[in-house]
């Protein structure tokens, strides 16, 4: 699907509450989604739970690190975040094993 520019004599939409159709209509038109975001209300999904963050210390070996790095290539991300998926998806499927 191509995109189009956006159209800057068009008066930005209201900041009223939309339908799911009607925000999906507004991004596959390739108009900017800004003015239907509600950035005073931003936060991160866990940002309700006192999450605290602790460093891990965990040594590969050379070919691993060089598969985790091949895959954060192809999906754009850092190789933590790719460390960090890899293992929250086994500890997701373990607790429901």
């Amino acid at each position: 699907m191509k995109r189009k520019g956006v159209d800057a004599s068009r008066k930005p939409a209201s900041r009223g509450r939309r339908s799911a159709t009607a925000i999906d209509r507004l991004h596959d038109s390739g108009r900017s989604m800004m003015p239907v975001l509600d950035l005073g209300t931003r936060r991160r999904p866990s940002a309700g739970e006192s999450v605290a963050i602790r460093r891990v210390n965990v040594d590969f070996p050379e070919w691993m690190v060089d598969e985790l790095d091949r895959e954060a290539e192809h999906l754009g991300v850092t190789r933590q975040s790719v460390i960090k998926v890899f293992i929250a998806e086994q500890l997701r499927s373990a607790r429901s094993a």
